[in-house]
């Protein structure tokens, strides 16, 4: 079903899905009820209005091989986690400090911003020295906000190898989260609903542009 390698990285017009991968996967078997339940998700044409204000912004973003040269981001993987983090809402904040479009938390924002500034990269609509110390306010600029999110997606990509369930448990509760290093996904109903939901997303955002054939 697949993307390069079973990733999240597009390498042709198919798209890897995660749903037959978890059923097929005993140890993630307890997310069936999580990935049955938002399969069938679609998106109010509110949410796509405000999402398509930063098509510009994602299209470019995802445009960059942050960690493997001709490896690049799903774009539509990146809307279905926006959708799913603050329905493309810029000025969200989380009950636990996340911010912005793609609900990042401060202290992960600084050091994706630090090691971007460090790396010397140049981007259009951010400038660099911004990178260097991101604050609250810089999270909710949705410029800044999918960069981040795009290089840090990027980065859980190529550490977990792909594996949406290890990418998301990553994004939701961090890198270094016990179970991912075992392989496995992060066991809390928070992330297993949010891998559930992104998933549904980006398999409505696919079907909707035609990638997906039945």
């Amino acid at each position: 079903m697949g993307l390069y390698g079973n990733r999240l990285f597009f390498a042709g017009a198919s798209a890897w899905i995660i749903l037959g991968i978890i059923l097929s996967a005993p140890a993630n078997a307890d997310l069936f009820t999580y990935v049955n339940k938002y399969q069938s998700t679609s998106v109010s044409e509110d949410a796509m209005n405000r999402l398509q204000r930063y098509d510009y912004l994602i299209d470019y973003f995802t445009s960059f091989s942050y960690f493997e040269p001709n490896h690049k981001v799903s774009a539509d993987f990146i809307r279905a986690l926006i959708l799913a983090e603050s329905s493309a809402n810029p000025r969200a904040v989380s009950h636990k400090e996340a911010f912005g479009l793609g609900q990042i938390i401060l202290t992960t924002g600084q050091q994706a911003g630090r090691e971007l500034y460090n790396a010397k990269k140049l981007f259009k609509y951010v400038p660099q020295a911004s990178l260097k110390n991101i604050s609250n306010e810089d999270l909710f600029d949705p410029a800044v906000n999918i960069l981040l999110t795009c290089y840090l997606i990027a980065k859980y990509n190529y550490k977990f190898e792909g594996k949406l369930e290890l990418v998301i448990s990553a994004w939701n509760a961090g890198e270094n989260t016990k179970s991912l290093a075992q392989g496995r996904h992060a066991p809390y109903i928070e992330t297993q609903n949010l891998i559930g939901k992104v998933n549904g997303y980006y398999l409505f955002l696919l079907k909707n542009k035609g990638a997906l054939r039945y």
